[in-house]
């Protein structure tokens, strides 16, 4: 495998897993996301979208196009751990967090938007909803996403000599 498929596959791996275990924590733990929770998951979004952009380049021998996807989507997994870390520092009381009320999927009429309100579980970003070893969710999202983001722009960016 080439350090390029490498870079492609760890990108798409990683968001995959990440993402796949928010949504667990969510819809099989019952643990609500806070706003800054769905901050975090866009930019894993974006690096699956460009490490399958960049696995249709390489099969269409464009690996001019692969190498500029994985580096995007290295750069996408770099973003998300700094919103990651942002997140930890809030919920260590480090810095303020957001300080607006959110709603996801609010839109309708006056008295659906107040139902949607009313019906929303109430969760904080500066609240810690699980930790392993000390380490929030938000605080594992950070460190597996700044290694290996670090790892995919190092291997999609060095060259064989």
């Amino acid at each position: 495998m080439t350090k390029l498929k490498l870079a492609l596959a760890a990108a798409a791996v990683t968001s995959a897993a990440l993402l796949g275990g928010a949504l667990a924590f969510q819809y099989i733990g019952g643990l609500h996301p806070c706003e800054m929770c769905h901050w975090q998951r866009w930019p894993h979004i974006a690096a699956l979208v460009f490490a399958a952009g960049g696995g249709l380049a390489l099969a269409q021998e464009k690996p001019g196009v692969a190498r500029i996807a994985a580096v995007l989507a290295g750069l996408a997994l770099l973003v998300t751990a700094a919103i990651g870390l942002f997140h930890v520092g809030v919920e260590q009381d480090w810095w303020e967090g957001p300080t607006a009320c959110s709603v996801i999927g609010g839109g309708g009429s006056v008295e659906d938007i107040f139902a949607t309100v009313m019906a929303a579980p109430v969760i904080r970003c500066d609240e810690t909803a699980w930790s392993l070893a000390g380490i929030s969710m938000a605080g594992y999202n950070a460190i597996i996403s700044f290694l290996m983001g670090g790892l995919v722009l190092w291997l999609s960016t060095t060259r064989k000599k």
